[in-house]
């Protein structure tokens, strides 16, 4: 299990991820941040970008906040930089 802070940018034009700074991730989507719309385009989007199940997407802190607390289940790091790279690759 692997937790990632990310970053929310709810009403967006387009949907897109991107890796931040500081080991974080932000997602665009276009859903408003209403009886948490966004917070579930956000777990769809990553889980598309990444090649994850939704189940294996969930939000473990920060359904009120820009900045959120999201659990993957990959094994480590090293898994989730190597999908981060694929989805750059496909976007590209």
């Amino acid at each position: 299990m692997l937790r990632l802070a990310v970053v929310a940018h709810p009403g967006a034009r387009t949907e897109r991820i991107e890796a931040g700074d500081q080991a974080e991730l932000h997602v665009w989507v276009r859903a408003r941040p209403v009886e948490g719309q966004a917070n579930a385009a956000i777990e769809r989007a990553i889980a598309a970008a990444l090649g994850l199940k939704m189940r294996q997407v969930r939000l473990a802190a920060g359904a009120t906040s820009r900045r959120k607390i999201v659990e993957l289940d990959l094994p480590d790091q090293a898994a989730l930089n190597s999908r981060l790279q694929a989805h750059r690759l496909r976007a590209d």
